[in-house]
C-alpha cells in the first residue's frame, strides 16, 4: 500500500520532519532525508496495527461502509 507523506527541513538543524496528511498523527522525523523516509515507513506500519479493545460486558460490534 502507498501513502503520500510530506518531509520538511528544519533550517537551523538540517534534520528532516515528516509526516502522513491522510494518518493523523502519524509522524516522525530523521536526520536524512532517507532516515525520515525510513522512519515514517515504520510509524506508518504501527499507526496501523490493529489494537487490541476492551469491550464493557454487552457491548455489539458492527462494521459500517462509509462512501
Amino acid at each position: 500500500m502507498k501513502w503520500r507523506v510530506v518531509l520538511e527541513s528544519d533550517s537551523e538543524t538540517g534534520d528532516w520532519a515528516v509526516w502522513c496528511p491522510e494518518l493523523p498523527g502519524c509522524v516522525s522525523a530523521g536526520e536524512t532525508e532517507e532516515e525520515a523516509l525510513e522512519n515514517i515507513k515504520e510509524a506508518i506500519a504501527l499507526y496501523l496495527e490493529p489494537n487490541p479493545i476492551e469491550l464493557q460486558s454487552g457491548a455489539v460490534v458492527r462494521e459500517v461502509s462509509v462512501g
